[in-house]
């Protein structure tokens, strides 16, 4: 039996005859002191001590593998380190390790003591520190020696409120930073699940995270111990993870998709999760890493997809691959064309947040996927598209995604909170759902088709326009690279659909192509929705973790 299968009622994946059965008969339960570390990890070190769970490449291709016994060893040793560094249940630790394989073992060393893990991207400078430092009331920072992440931190070191120490990990050794390599081979890798107070219960704060938002600063989102089992559908349903087998998501450590796509739904389907160290994203070396490491699932989000497909994909053997998915953003259907035309692969895709699971989705076998289509509601999640009165949505009508759910009725992997603050998180849990700001509406087949954020959808002489359904014409344009849709305002129609453009190389900005262009939108999606004016730039802004700030062009024009 597969270590899954005993938290949804014995059941295999396979064992699911259609979509409907999956959707009305799956359910998940674990008991009130559920800890991944322990009932995960630990339990396939002792049954499965010699499989295969995680395998680091470095950019040189260095590599260094992890059974499922040595990397619950290594989560021991760290546990030890943390508590003799006086860390303890609840306190909050900064990660910012970038793609270094330390992450896994401090993340289940912290789970281990009940002590909250808090990502962060090496991206960060000074004010961002110091925002996520007091905001979280970090205690202890684990910091990469790459770049210069540990010395934009010391930047800040006179306004931290709560930071007690910093620890950096690599080969620098820097002033007034403990070395955690040291500590940690130092360590025993002997260590005795806590009793009592010092136990976790499934309640507690497993980790937080901040955001990426387009405006603002970032919210805090805390999950709870049951979040990992929400995954369970994210890496052994969608991902459709080969037992066995090696998953490559793409992601920094930074960022939630890195759980989502290297962490717990893998892990519970006892494959093991490959990651490549690389600096910067470059299409051939990811197509040959794919195909040198005999990759079994994939997972990029779509604008990865369309840098591979600049390449020659057929130069690469990608026989290995069994399955592909994708999320971040919505999949434009040029892109599933094309990579099912090299590959032979169709592209799964499916819709979350830092805040959930994936909770929409087309799953293998049951589903065929539609380009342009994010899929069904993921069972387990009661998904619904509300109007502005709070009333489902008819068939066509574009509405916010929500989640049948309340705080103390949630689904497992539903954010536990926002900010630590009641306020804000019951402002997300009202009317009886949980509001993703996310839009979209429900075709003939009651498939979803997402529209774009709250923000984003433009009201233009009566009509909601998105802006997904713009690009996804653009982008199928040979001239066009990159490209975002926003709104501009205009006094008669209230708003005039916009397009921010960047070039393909070979293509220069005229009137005739503008026109070309805005022709080629009237012709294969509705005429209202074409682009009245084109704006020609170098690059797009994007957040951190690369999606489009719509709402920093529409700041800009609004100057």
């Amino acid at each position: 039996m597969a270590i899954y299968e005993k938290y949804i009622g014995g059941r295999s994946r396979d064992s699911f005859s259609s979509y409907e059965e999956l959707h009305a008969t799956y359910k998940v339960s674990c008991s009130d002191t559920f800890n991944f570390a322990y009932d995960v990890l630990d339990v396939l070190g002792e049954t499965k001590p010699d499989k295969l769970a995680l395998v680091w490449l470095s950019e040189t291709k260095e590599k260094k593998t992890f059974t499922f016994s040595e990397m619950s060893k290594a989560s021991n040793k760290a546990a030890n380190y943390f508590k003799s560094l006086g860390i303890r249940k609840g306190d909050r630790v900064l990660l910012v390790l970038r793609r270094s394989y330390y992450f896994w073992i401090c993340l289940m060393g912290l789970h281990k003591i009940g002590a909250i893990a808090v990502q962060a991207t090496d991206m960060l400078t000074k004010k961002d520190y110091i925002y996520r430092c007091n905001e979280g009331k970090i205690k202890c920072a684990i910091v990469t020696d790459h770049g210069d992440s540990t010395s934009h931190f010391d930047e800040g070191l006179s306004e931290y409120k709560t930071v007690e120490m910093r620890c950096v990990i690599g080969h620098k050794q820097v002033d007034g930073w403990i070395d955690f390599e040291a500590g940690y081979e130092a360590a025993s890798d002997e260590w005795t699940r806590p009793t009592g107070d010092e136990d976790v219960c499934a309640d507690d704060i497993l980790m937080m995270c901040f955001s990426s938002g387009t405006t603002g600063f970032p919210k805090m989102i805390t999950h709870d111990h049951r979040y990992p089992l929400g995954h369970i559908m994210t890496g052994v349903f969608w991902h459709r993870v080969v037992d066995g087998g090696l998953h490559f998501t793409v992601s920094d450590t930074g960022w939630m998709k890195s759980i989502w796509g290297k962490m717990y739904g893998q892990w519970f389907g006892e494959t093991a999760i490959l990651v490549y160290d690389f600096d910067r994203f470059n299409a051939p070396d990811i197509l040959s890493v794919l195909e040198s490491e005999k990759v079994t699932t994939f997972c990029v989000p779509p604008t990865m997809y369309r840098m591979l497909l600049l390449e020659d994909v057929s130069k690469y053997d990608l026989s290995s691959i069994k399955h592909c998915c994708t999320a971040g953003e919505a999949l434009n259907p040029d892109i599933f064309n094309q990579w099912l035309k090299y590959t032979g692969l169709k592209i799964y895709e499916g819709f979350g947040q830092s805040e959930t699971p994936v909770c929409i989705s087309t799953l293998y076998p049951w589903m065929e996927p539609i380009p342009g289509a994010i899929g069904l509601p993921t069972p387990g999640y009661d998904m619904q598209i509300i109007d502005d009165n709070g009333e489902p949505c008819t068939r066509g009508e574009t509405g916010e995604i929500c989640i049948k759910a309340t705080r103390s009725t949630k689904p497992y992997g539903l954010i536990n909170q926002y900010n630590w603050s009641d306020e804000d998180t019951d402002h997300a849990y009202r009317g009886g759902y949980y509001h993703t700001g996310d839009t979209a509406y429900q075709d003939e087949l009651g498939y979803f088709r997402y529209v774009g954020r709250n923000d984003d959808v433009i009201k233009s002489s009566g009509y909601r326009i998105g802006p997904f359904e713009i690009e996804s014409v653009l982008l199928e344009h040979p001239a066009v690279l990159e490209t975002a849709v926003t709104g501009v305002p205009d006094p008669l129609r209230g708003f005039n659909v916009k397009a921010t453009i960047v070039l393909r190389e070979g293509f220069t900005p005229s009137d005739e192509l503008t026109k070309e262009l805005q022709n080629f939108v009237k012709k294969n999606t509705a005429p209202y929705k074409y682009p009245r004016i084109v704006e020609y730039v170098n690059e797009l802004p994007k957040t951190f973790s690369g999606k489009i700030r719509r709402v920093a062009i529409r700041e800009k024009d609004c100057k």
